[in-house]
């Protein structure tokens, strides 16, 4: 069927914001004198939540449920200082979302960032175009690879879950979308590799934002 929406996943697919996730994890475990990481190592901590993010940023050793709880809150209180000091829109991003409208195609996002988040990054990095539905980590909603927020996606906006391109650039976007019942993009300018896109379910793979426009063709 022809393609009526997109549904993108926000951090490593519409906005490159690993440098602020770094830091501002890094900020945490140095100050409870736990050791860093290079931004590289952050491509496989984020994508599952600050929980997970923390889970994985923390020593093996000291991974309490407590203190990753702990560490959990300490994150969500930082990254509102620090959420967008350096994150932007990739390259090409901006040209998409006028293609994508231009091509009537309704848009949104879903995010395992906490939804305060993930509401706030569209509205003020991208506050040009029209996301009609904007969901990230909610309380008592199962986050993804759970398909339960594409399917609120589907049912706000009216549309079949085979009506979306869902773009993502981990297994977790991949594995969200095969669940829903979505068309699986995979992203490479992103966090994660090919192999791991096309594993997981990736029925497309696009090296440039631009790209995904020939799978409306």
């Amino acid at each position: 069927m022809q393609f009526q929406a997109v549904c993108f996943d926000l951090d490593g697919t519409l906005l490159d914001s690993l440098a602020d996730l770094a830091n501002c994890t890094n900020r945490i475990l140095q100050k409870r004198g736990f050791p860093q990481h290079p931004i590289d190592a952050f491509r496989y901590f984020v994508g599952e939540g600050a929980k997970m993010l923390m889970t994985r940023a923390l020593p093996e050793n000291v991974r309490q449920e407590t203190l990753i709880e702990e560490c959990r809150l300490d994150f969500e209180t930082a990254y509102r200082e620090c959420w967008n000091e350096k994150t932007v829109p990739y390259t090409d991003i901006p040209e998409l979302l006028d293609a994508l409208h231009n091509y009537k195609l309704r848009l949104t996002v879903l995010s395992n960032k906490p939804h305060e988040f993930t509401l706030l990054a569209v509205s003020q990095l991208l506050p040009n175009w029209d996301f009609e539905a904007v969901y990230g980590q909610r309380e008592g909603v199962a986050r993804k690879p759970d398909p339960t927020g594409m399917l609120d996606i589907c049912q706000q906006l009216g549309l079949p879950a085979d009506a979306f391109l869902y773009l993502g650039d981990t297994a977790t976007d991949m594995k969200t979308a095969v669940a829903a019942g979505c068309f699986p993009v995979g992203v490479l300018w992103g966090f994660r590799t090919e192999e791991e896109l096309r594993d997981n379910g990736a029925r497309a793979i696009v090296k440039n934002p631009l790209d995904v426009l020939k799978l409306l063709n």
